[in-house]
């Protein structure tokens, strides 16, 4: 849901969004990685990471030597069968439940609300928050690191928008899940 907002002159300024993408998780759930907000794609597509060049779903399928999930019930099987061996599982989700954003852009994200992870940390036994990107980092350190009582690991941003990032720099950051996992 979003409400375009405009200014007095009636020139567009910004769309205030609600996060509308449930969280995937369940109670084998040991690591949980936090968005910022989702983008214009992947609410359009009601999943998480949903833009093609999006590196997410690649690094996480390489780092876990894993065929790269398609649709959007791969992807969630994914998330919950790894690490199948040992019983743990990744949980993901946002930091905000709602705010002003312009498109896709992080950096004007404004009014920010942000999500309860109080039932997941309740039916998970999470060991390790992570987030993707900078403005995950600073908004989950600015709303919820107090009250979840989890210090964030932040690892790049596997945004299209953040190519100065390889591939392999990606690849090399998120390995530090799958260690922590085992």
């Amino acid at each position: 849901k979003f409400v375009e907002k405009y200014d007095k002159k009636g020139n567009f300024e910004m769309t205030h969004v609600i996060h509308e993408i449930p969280p995937v998780y369940d109670d084998r759930s040991k690591i949980l990685i936090l968005g910022s907000f989702p983008s214009v794609k992947s609410r359009e597509g009601q999943f998480f990471y949903h833009h093609k060049q999006n590196r997410f779903w690649k690094v996480l399928a390489a780092v876990f030597e894993d065929t790269l999930p398609e649709t959007i019930e791969e992807k969630k099987e994914f998330l919950l069968r790894h690490n199948i061996a040992a019983g743990e599982h990744i949980a993901i989700w946002d930091v905000i439940a709602s705010c002003d954003i312009e498109g896709s852009s992080d950096s004007s994200i404004k009014n920010a609300v942000p999500n309860d992870f109080s039932f997941i940390l309740k039916t998970a036994p999470i060991r390790q928050i992570y987030t993707n990107g900078g403005t995950a980092y600073k908004l989950y350190h600015k709303y919820c690191e107090k009250v979840t009582g989890f210090e964030a690991v932040k690892l790049p941003s596997t945004s299209p928008a953040n190519c100065r990032v390889s591939y392999e720099e990606l690849y090399e950051a998120y390995s530090v899940i799958q260690e922590y996992i085992r």
